[in-house]
């Protein structure tokens, strides 16, 4: 969004003009609606704002839920913005460890603020970027005086008064839209910098979830974080913040539900076994946090192979951070073997899963057959030297 967009959208017409707009559910009901509004005589600049919103908030119900109604985004921020759960989950550990005054460094659009001001905190919020920083200022007005939004650089705040710090650095180029990645020494602020705040104030820091585990200083807590199968973020928590004898955590969310595995380590991993009645697929979260050990022992259960990370065993045991598999057959990973194995169970539907093999699944189904009203899973991995793929219903989810 440009500046001339968003003056355009933030005035009492520009808003109740978004906030009529219907639900435009293909390109070709944006053209229409696009042509209708310019038909009337608004200006392009808020017809591409109005109708942009429409659309980001459309895909922002998903982190946002209803609130996403009233809100206002970027392609970029809507990206980077914290799930609302999560966010609120993040708030409550600010509040449990006795913050009352948190500064928001890299406030985004607000998603973090929006949890933190919805337990009672007062939230300084800042961000580098002036459009941003304005519809965050929008998405937390209802808060009133408990949220102040700033543009500003997180290094020049003043934190005098702060009890702890939320930093979300800048991991992307700027803009608005399309960004490109960049190296830890290039965020904003960077990643040295966070780390000398980390020190000084009770600190989480919100970070990709693929940040090179040797950066990780040895004093904080780093909790890996996934949501409904998809590993969202890493969080380093620092002081008051970070749990006794907790250095590593697996958060995982599905729907409502939140389970967490901690550790004060690394977990050693089980040895491998042979395959057994059942294959867990462990959550990102867990193998990211490297939890995977004491994930096998609490399923009695081994590793299918050292480099791959799955999970087998002969006990019908899950748990929240696997999703389990009762094995039917395992295949050589041979294409006819496989149609002839999903020919014979009158199998219509599969689901491809795959580990420590070169295949594209979406071209390996192209090759696949497929006719009957069964259903099943089909794990590609390798045990040991052999490619195997192992024909599975699934359990759990």
């Amino acid at each position: 969004m440009e500046m001339a967009e968003l003056t355009a959208l933030l005035t009492p017409d520009g808003l109740r003009l978004l906030d009529a707009l219907p639900v435009m559910d293909s390109a070709a009901e944006v053209a229409r609606t696009v042509t209708r509004l310019r038909k009337e005589g608004h200006s392009p600049d808020l017809v591409s704002a109005v109708v942009t919103q429409a659309r980001l908030r459309e895909r922002a119900a998903s982190k946002f839920g209803p609130f996403a109604e009233r809100m206002l985004f970027t392609r970029a921020g809507l990206e980077q913005a914290t799930r609302l759960p999560i966010a609120a989950r993040h708030a409550g550990r600010l509040r449990d460890a006795g913050l009352s005054r948190v500064a928001d460094l890299g406030c985004g659009i607000g998603g973090d603020a929006l949890g933190m001001a919805g337990l009672g905190l007062q939230v300084e919020a800042v961000d580098a970027d002036e459009v941003t920083a304005a519809l965050a200022a929008f998405n937390l007005a209802p808060f009133g005086d408990a949220v102040t939004v700033s543009h500003g650089m997180a290094e020049s705040t003043s934190l005098d008064g702060i009890d702890g710090v939320w930093l979300d650095p800048a991991r992307r180029t700027a803009g608005h839209s399309e960004t490109k990645r960049t190296k830890p020494e290039d965020w904003s602020p960077s990643l040295g910098w966070a780390f000398d705040v980390a020190t000084r104030l009770p600190t989480g820091i919100k970070l990709g979830p693929g940040l090179d585990r040797d950066l990780i200083p040895d004093a904080l807590e780093a909790q890996w974080v996934s949501a409904d199968g998809s590993t969202v973020e890493l969080v380093l928590w620092s002081g008051a913040l970070a749990r006794d004898g907790v250095r590593r955590a697996a958060l995982v969310m599905r729907g409502d539900d939140a389970h967490e595995l901690t550790a004060p380590a690394d977990a050693l991993d089980e040895p491998v076994r042979e395959l057994g009645a059942f294959v867990h697929e462990p959550d990102g979260a867990v193998i990211r946090a490297r939890l995977i050990g004491d994930v096998a022992r609490s399923l009695q259960a081994g590793m299918l192979d050292e480099h791959v990370a799955y999970l087998t065993s002969d006990a019908a045991l899950t748990s929240p951070f696997v999703t389990s598999f009762r094995v039917q057959e395992a295949l050589p990973l041979k294409v006819p073997t496989i149609n002839a194995a999903l020919r014979a169970r009158g199998i219509g539907r599969i689901e491809i899963k795959k580990r420590g093999v070169d295949v594209d699944p979406a071209q390996f189904r192209r090759k696949l057959v497929l006719r009957g009203d069964e259903e099943a899973t089909l794990i590609l991995a390798r045990i040991g030297a052999r490619r195997v793929a192992i024909l599975a219903d699934r359990v759990s989810r």
